[in-house]
């Protein structure tokens, strides 16, 4: 894979590689992947959490009705 990145982040690469947090631009680029993906992953369990959340407290409220495995099971003539 061949990647022009621009002057901007080719000089961001060489001083990442200068000061030791990598040692190439393929291992600097690897490791802003690594980082990226790390940050996607706890967005997503973040986003889910808080989901989990809203969901509870509407049930806690009563403003969304549950149903028993057994209720669901007869009103579905099971």
């Amino acid at each position: 894979m061949n990647v022009n990145l621009g002057a901007p982040y080719e000089a961001k690469l060489r001083k990442m590689i200068e000061k030791g947090y990598a040692g190439n631009q393929t291992e600097a680029i690897r490791q802003a992947i690594n980082e990226l993906d790390r940050k996607i992953e706890e967005e997503e369990a973040f986003l889910v959490h808080r989901g989990v959340e809203r969901i509870t407290q509407k049930m806690d409220s009563g403003e969304m009705k549950t149903y028993t495995h057994e209720q669901v099971k007869k009103k579905l003539g099971l």
